[in-house]
């Protein structure tokens, strides 16, 4: 099954997250050199299951790995990492959604944590089915809530998309009669793609950018009455000494930019096209395709 291997590994990243959110090692004194004088060695926390955050980290991985930083990718569910970053074992995280789906944790870390810059600011929080499902609206899928079985499936119970579904769009449509299956992203997307191949109903939480809209039949319900219409922006987010310890590395991402057309072709390149976990040569062939772009994001 196509993205079989990249689902259930994502369940395996949820414990790898756990063991590295314990040990990580504290940043060391060593600078890059050639006239940098960042620090060497740079922790990268990256949310688990979140696929437009693995693309970016793998992404400045590579970049700064290039430039002669050490970059160490550390998988951890979302609160620990704001929790990580707020104590500094965590330098560093690209996929902080503003302004509701992470705000809850801003209130909770935000004096603690600084925002580096906003990278993308097209995305959003979605209801999607597949795409020949019955309905096109939110409106109508509580009359028709048989035909999926009478359920919506979403993700980890803690995702702010989770809340939203719960406090916003299950009420305001009247789909509390519908079961509402939270779990992890990977078992939603072990569902979602087991009911397109089999030309199944599903209704399942999302999000764009998702490589399953590249990947999988699917559309977005509409949402007349704007439950989840705020359009998101991708923020990266440092521990509080990240611009005096990486003074460089902060001025690269502050101006870092990077449209959906970008995003969903390294995603593919990543989760489409290629079905395993060592993304390293995946994401170097795509620098080679992209050195333009890529060269920008580093240019003086």
């Amino acid at each position: 099954m196509k993205n079989s291997t990249r689902i259930m590994s994502l369940l395996a990243l949820s414990t790898a997250g756990v063991l590295a959110f314990g040990g990580c090692a504290a940043v060391e004194a060593e600078t890059v050199g050639d006239g940098n004088d960042d620090k060497k060695e740079l922790s990268l926390a990256v949310f688990n299951g979140w696929d437009e955050g693995i693309a970016a980290s793998e992404l400045w991985k590579a970049i700064l790995d290039e430039k002669g930083y050490d970059v160490e990718l550390e998988y951890a569910d979302v609160a620990p990492v704001f929790s990580g970053l707020s104590t500094g074992d965590y330098d560093l995280t690209l996929d902080v959604w503003l302004p509701d789906t992470h705000a809850s944790y801003l209130d909770e870390y935000g004096d603690d944590i600084v925002d580096i810059g906003a990278w993308n600011d097209e995305s959003k929080l979605t209801i999607a089915v597949n795409e020949d499902a019955p309905i096109d609206s939110l409106a109508d899928l509580a009359d028709n809530a048989d035909k999926f079985d009478n359920r919506i499936v979403g993700i980890e119970p803690g995702a702010g998309l989770t809340k939203a579904t719960t406090e916003r769009v299950i009420p305001t449509y009247g789909l509390e009669d519908m079961e509402y299956v939270t779990s992890s992203t990977a078992a939603m997307l072990t569902e979602l793609k087991s009911a397109t191949d089999k030309g199944e109903n599903i209704v399942v939480t999302l999000w764009e950018p998702h490589w399953a809209y590249t990947d999988l039949p699917i559309k977005n319900l509409e949402d007349p009455e704007g439950t989840l219409s705020s359009v998101e922006s991708l923020h990266a987010f440092a521990q509080s000494d990240f611009a005096k310890e990486f003074p460089q590395a902060a001025k690269w991402i502050g101006n870092y930019k990077m449209d959906l057309e970008q995003l969903y072709s390294l995603e593919k390149a990543m989760f489409v096209d290629y079905d395993g976990q060592d993304f390293g040569p995946v994401v170097e062939k795509w620098i080679s395709e992209n050195r333009d772009y890529v060269d920008s994001l580093t240019a003086e």
